[in-house]
């Protein structure tokens, strides 16, 4: 991974090249106090400091300075020094005038590259681009946020073929393994005898691909119990409810909940906030063979209901159903889930938006305030109850699909809360996991959306513990 504290580095006058930040209500008055040969410059790049990313380099001798167009001077957004860690040549920078603040992590991410899979003979070595911060007590923090947010992007790049679901145990265990947390895996005979549903989405698996619940604790017993709760679908064909090509084509994409729980978590415990932190992880393939699952087939939970499939491709709920079912067993004070679950999501809310629900109103409140905060949106849908008619089954408990085309992501988080107990405040995300064009600091592919909001609803709610 990307060394990201290398990057970002406390300023102790070290020789800089100065980068000095400019909006279009204020570029014209600083543009007047500059020397007239850098006016003339700015002009013959036709710099006019409107057009956000947009650069300029005013040379020093054999050095330069920067002038970066940004959308608001006084406040500062996460991205908007990413292009400029894209494309400055490698060197020492520092803001001509403030500090870099929630800057920095665009700084960070616009240097980090999924990789493993190009030929690096005809590329040229990028040298680091280092930004002095004159905040040392904020680095390490921002260097975890980039670090999470990496990790997020570099277990959902990977190719289903190396990411399968005892991959995905490797990585929580490595986590466990650097941060002095237990781990606890569940398959084979045991996972089909207390996570039946676990175990019927990936009995169609390999062997070698089989299902497990993975675990990881950390923390002192009687500090408060949080679980975080992760789908970890590390490729959905959609069962024999056969997706089409283009629907599979992303499908390495769906461990992508996993992916968000096993990166917040990583946050939790290297900030160490006074929790009891409880991680599982549902991994598992979702296949074609002849011990698939099959629609109409009816299935007794972990929590003892019985779940009508009515859909094969409708996985994710179940596996985080039983997930949720053991994460509650502990009688945690929350409990928080990310899934790649529902295209309907998608198209409410389109990528960039995770649908996020809350069974309580100051969950949602909080989650709220700081995801603006720290411009990691999320859109608060409805737990709205008269839709549990549509998950309605003739022979069973539930079914695990709608009757209705209408409200997907709804009554997808409708079926989830059934094994949630009103009790535990419980949290939803329904996120995408994925950017499907680049932005600067942002590249196409793997996506962490919505990671920063929860750890900073975390943050404020335990910090103070």
């Amino acid at each position: 991974m990307t060394d990201f504290a290398s990057l970002l580095v406390p300023d102790r006058g070290q020789k800089v090249r100065p980068i000095h930040l400019v909006d279009k209500e204020g570029f014209a008055g600083w543009a007047k106090k500059r020397p007239a040969e850098d006016r003339a410059l700015l002009e013959a790049q036709r710099f006019d400091g409107k057009t956000g990313f947009a650069f300029a380099l005013l040379p020093r001798g054999g050095d330069f300075e920067v002038v970066s167009a940004v959308k608001n001077a006084a406040e500062l957004s996460p991205w908007c020094l990413a292009k400029l860690a894209e494309s400055l040549a490698e060197g020492t920078y520092k803001l001509a005038d403030g500090e870099p603040g929630k800057a920095s992590l665009g700084w960070l991410l616009g240097q980090h590259r999924f990789d493993d899979y190009r030929s690096k003979d005809d590329e040229p070595e990028q040298g680091p681009r280092v930004l002095l911060t004159g905040e040392p007590a904020k680095v390490e923090r921002t260097v975890r946020l980039a670090e999470a947010t990496a990790l997020v992007r570099d277990l959902v790049n990977r190719p289903a073929a190396e990411l399968g679901p005892a991959e995905l145990e490797q990585a929580v265990s490595d986590a466990a393994t650097e941060l002095g947390a237990r781990v606890r895996v569940t398959r084979g005979q045991e996972l089909e005898a207390g996570y039946p549903l676990i175990a019927a989405v990936g009995g169609a698996a390999t062997d070698a691909r089989a299902p497990r619940l993975i675990e990881l604790e950390w923390g002192k017993p009687g500090d408060p119990r949080v679980a975080v709760v992760g789908k970890g679908v590390c490729f959905d064909s959609g069962g024999l409810d056969l997706k089409s090509a283009a629907g599979m084509r992303l499908m390495k994409k769906d461990m992508g909940g996993a992916a968000h729980a096993l990166a917040l978590a990583r946050m939790v415990i290297a900030e160490r906030l006074p929790v009891h932190l409880h991680l599982l992880i549902p991994a598992v393939e979702n296949a074609v063979s002849g011990a698939a699952y099959r629609p109409g087939d009816v299935i007794k939970s972990r929590k003892g209901t019985f779940v009508e499939i009515d859909n094969t491709d409708a996985e994710g709920r179940l596996i985080l159903a039983d997930a949720l079912t053991a994460a509650a067993e502990g009688e945690p004070e929350l409990i928080i889930d990310f899934a790649t679950l529902t295209g309907a999501a998608r198209v409410a809310l389109g990528p960039d938006l995770p649908a996020f629900f809350a069974s309580k109103d100051d969950l949602a409140a909080d989650t709220l305030a700081v995801s603006d905060q720290v411009e990691d949106p999320v859109w608060r849908m409805p737990l709205w109850e008269p839709y549990q008619e549509m998950l309605k089954s003739d022979i069973a408990d539930v079914a695990n699909a709608s009757n209705s085309p209408m409200a997907g992501c709804i009554t997808a988080a409708m079926f989830l809360k059934r094994f949630v107990p009103e009790t535990i405040s419980w949290a939803h995300l329904d996120t995408y996991a994925w950017r499907d064009a680049a932005k600067p600091g942002r590249p196409k592919g793997g996506e962490a959306l919505g990671l920063r909001a929860i750890f900073a609803m975390l943050q404020g709610r335990y910090s103070s513990h």
